[in-house]
């Protein structure tokens, strides 16, 4: 559900709580019809009110409130809209690919899996299956291949009967454990898309019928096939090529369930169970899925916070490196703000709940990382490229290797040639290639989780590193965020204490932390704070409105320039201010200039050691605010930022971006507000910081959830260790299939003799794809030194 929205001073913009959902549409828990918070029949359950269609719902339902549950309750109503409707599946390699029940990828073959990995025990069902065939059909392969290697010589059986032997040991093998193979090639060929399961299957269907026909009529075979008085067969090819394509895909299965590791983690993190107060003041354990919005909680040492919420009573210190990457225990007293699923390590908490079910940062976390794990990498385009039109380009070296050796080959050329063929379709690789970049991606993204770095995609993890410029916003950026007032300069005819008064009252319409601090300031000093009318804010430099029927403008001096009011009264005061970095805001009263107010915000104790580990990769660091150009200056000049820009409205952002663009630089922008939203966007990597708006994070390809700069440099380590990786990966793909498929073909047999059996070929097929994801895996481990 959409918040309204305002911005204020800085331009910042943050939400205003959610109103009664008058208008919402809810479900009337007895009949199940749509019905709205303004319908005349309603009761109240534990403290919360349900809505219903008429007198008669109302009566059931009151009769017995406890079978008619949460359905139509005004906080239910947002609860479970946010809960998705069923389980999604994807396919790693075609993330376009997306159906409501398990299957198979209609372009390449491979299971398709839930998008978001659930939090079971179970094995894959796919994984279980492929063990069985694997593991009942290996004494089969291994003893027709015993036989086909020396079966003949050891004279075990009559002349003619070998053949049939190894024809009745093979059936299970090609027809039972060979058997999804064969379905996913017929599937790819229906779909136009062929794939490795189209060579797999051509391959292993054309060495088992060939040696079929020749058991059962031999006869029609021409001599050159003839070898010892009888036609070759090649049933431990189709054997072996199946036994081991099973076994390569156990090993890739098994390696690919752990590229989820990071979302499992992330999914058990959250308690099963929250402690709930009833309005009497009874305390139960509920499920966490029960929990509402509003509902009063207590969190006790040693026990996770079970959703985000607010702290009402109480004050501990908690752990939240499992979201923030933050080492050490954050100490929390009432109204301040609690992360679900955090450790709660010394005292006991009293929290009022705030976001529920997919709204917590939590979940909001978990449906971060998948979306970036199946979004496609911009460097995987050239291996999708070349991987469409690869099987097609392996099926005619096939034919060409048959022909060539039937034609220009030595005695028995055919039935060189075949094997060959039959070999060049088992070596090449389409999935190495398809893998090279998605699994890398994958594990890159749920390491970057696990420290508090969320990409939004893989073209952010792509992008991140190649940036030379960063633009960072300062309020809640570079500083704390969480201003402190200072002291308020009168201009003449107005006392230093009305300025603060009137200031407060009118700022009493706005969540700013600038706003925040001038009004806690007048309420500490116990002034009486008269209700703002026709509130209203000026896009990131101030707020105008009416207070006890003056007409008041409190902003900076941009707001003032508009509505013609003269500040030089007072601009050497607000000059002193600035330099040393307060924030200054004009008050003018009907037109005219009543005073200023100076209020700082204490730069944050991280940002000296991110900005030096910044600059010291060789980023060119400029800061841009809508605070006064002289405060600016001293935060710049305290923070050793040479280029500073002041007083800039969030259009002025944006154009800076596409100034600094359009000089060749790659930038970056951080930022946490609604008024860096735009220029977040244009930016080639937008970087919000996790204590802002979700504006400014829906705007941006990286946030940091801590909102600490120095995740920007680990987030560009992460970056240079995973593009090196998705090289490696593609490196190995290529060359793996540009020396394999010449090999197999046999175009090293005039110069060397050599020859690559379909039985080598087949397991260097099956190993390719299960090393690409192993070296993936070794992103888990990278060391990622920020400097």
């Amino acid at each position: 559900m959409d918040m309204p929205t305002h911005h204020d001073h800085a331009g910042h913009t943050h939400h205003h709580p959610p109103s009664k959902p008058d208008t919402a549409t809810l479900k009337d828990p007895v009949c199940g019809m749509a019905v709205t918070a303004q319908s005349e029949h309603h009761a109240e359950h534990e403290g919360r009110p349900y809505y219903f269609c008429s007198a008669k719902c109302r009566s059931k339902f009151v009769a017995e409130p406890t079978r008619y549950g949460d359905g139509g309750s005004a906080t239910a109503a947002v609860d479970v809209a946010a809960q998705p409707a069923g389980t999604i599946y994807t396919c790693p390699m075609h993330p376009e690919i997306r159906q409501d029940h398990p299957g198979n990828c209609p372009k390449c073959g491979m299971t398709l899996e839930p998008l978001l990995p659930e939090l079971t025990d179970e094995e894959n069902p796919e994984l279980v299956d492929f063990n069985r065939r694997f593991w009942w059909t290996l004494p089969f392969t291994v003893v027709v291949t015993f036989l086909a290697m020396g079966g003949h010589r050891l004279g075990l059986f009559p002349s003619g009967t070998q053949p049939w032997i190894e024809l009745v040991l093979t059936l299970p093998v090609a027809l039972w454990a060979g058997w999804p193979f064969y379905v996913r090639g017929v599937q790819s060929v229906i779909n136009r898309s062929p794939n490795m399961w189209t060579l797999i299957g051509l391959g292993t269907s054309v060495a088992f019928v060939y040696s079929v026909v020749a058991t059962i009529a031999p006869q029609i075979f021409p001599a050159t096939f003839v070898t010892n008085g009888s036609v070759a067969v090649y049933f431990e090819a189709a054997a072996v090529i199946i036994s081991l394509t099973l076994f390569g895909q156990i090993l890739e299965l098994k390696a690919r369930s752990q590229t989820s590791a990071a979302i499992k983690s992330l999914l058990g993190l959250a308690p099963k169970t929250a402690r709930r107060i009833a309005a009497d003041g009874t305390e139960e354990d509920i499920p966490l899925a029960n929990v509402h919005v509003g509902d009063q909680l207590r969190v006790r040492p040693g026990e996770k916070v079970p959703v985000d919420g607010i702290v009402v009573e109480g004050s501990s210190a908690l752990d939240e490196s499992m979201l923030t990457g933050e080492p050490l225990p954050v100490t929390k007293r009432p109204g301040d703000k609690l992360i679900g699923a955090t450790m709660n390590t010394s005292g006991a908490l009293v929290m009022r709940s705030e976001h529920v079910g997919s709204a917590t940062v939590l979940s909001q976390i978990v449906q971060m990382v998948a979306q970036a794990q199946r979004s496609r990498a911009p460097m995987q385009r050239m291996a999708d490229l070349v991987a469409g039109y690869f099987v097609m380009v392996v099926v005619a070296i096939a034919v060409l290797t048959f022909f060539a050796w039937g034609f220009f080959g030595p005695e028995q050329g055919w039935v060189f040639g075949l094997i060959n063929a039959v070999a060049v379709l088992i070596i090449a690789c389409p999935c190495a290639l398809g893998l090279a970049t998605p699994m890398s991606i994958m594990v890159a993204t749920g390491k970057g989780a696990t420290n508090g770095v969320l990409f939004r995609d893989a073209a952010a993890i792509e992008n991140l590193r190649k940036i030379d410029t960063l633009i960072v916003d300062k309020t809640g950026t570079l500083t704390e965020g969480r201003p402190v007032y200072e002291k308020s300069v009168a201009a003449e005819g107005f006392k230093d204490v009305d300025v603060l008064r009137l200031a407060a009252s009118l700022d009493q319409g706005s969540e700013h932390p600038l706003a925040a601090a001038i009004v806690a300031a007048a309420r500490e000093q116990g002034l009486d704070l008269a209700k703002p009318e026709q509130f209203d804010s000026e896009s990131g430099i101030g707020v105008r409105g009416n207070v006890e029927g003056k007409a008041l403008a409190l902003g900076n001096t941009a707001l003032m320039e508009q509505l013609g009011v003269k500040v030089d009264t007072l601009k050497s005061q607000a000059e002193e201010l600035r330099s040393q970095g307060a924030s200054v805001m004009h008050l003018a009263v009907d037109g005219k200039l009543a005073g200023l107010l100076a209020v700082s915000d204490p730069v944050k104790s991280t940002t000296p050691d991110a900005l030096a580990a910044l600059r010291q990769s060789g980023l060119r660091i400029v800061m841009a605010t809508g605070d006064g150009l002289t405060t600016a200056r001293a935060v710049g000049k305290r923070l050793g930022i040479d280029e500073v820009h002041g007083e800039v409205k969030p259009a002025d952002k944006l154009a800076l971006v596409e100034k600094l663009q359009k000089e060749g630089r790659v930038v970056a922008m951080a930022g946490d507000g609604i008024n860096d939203a735009p220029a977040l966007a244009r930016a080639d990597v937008g970087i919000a910081m996790g204590t802002g708006t979700d504006v400014a994070m829906n705007s941006a390809q990286l946030t940091l959830v801590k909102g600490d700069l120095r995740g920007i440099a680990l987030a560009r380590a992460l970056s240079e260790a995973t593009v090196a990786n998705m090289k490696q990966n593609l490196g190995f793909a290529f060359v793996y299939n540009a020396l394999g498929v010449p090999l197999a073909a046999g175009v090293l047999f005039p110069l060397t003799g050599w020859l690559l059996s379909p039985l080598i070929a087949a397991l260097a097929m099956s190993l390719s794809s299960f090393s690409v994801i192993t070296n993936a895996l070794r992103l888990r481990g990278a060391k990622l030194d920020q400097h």
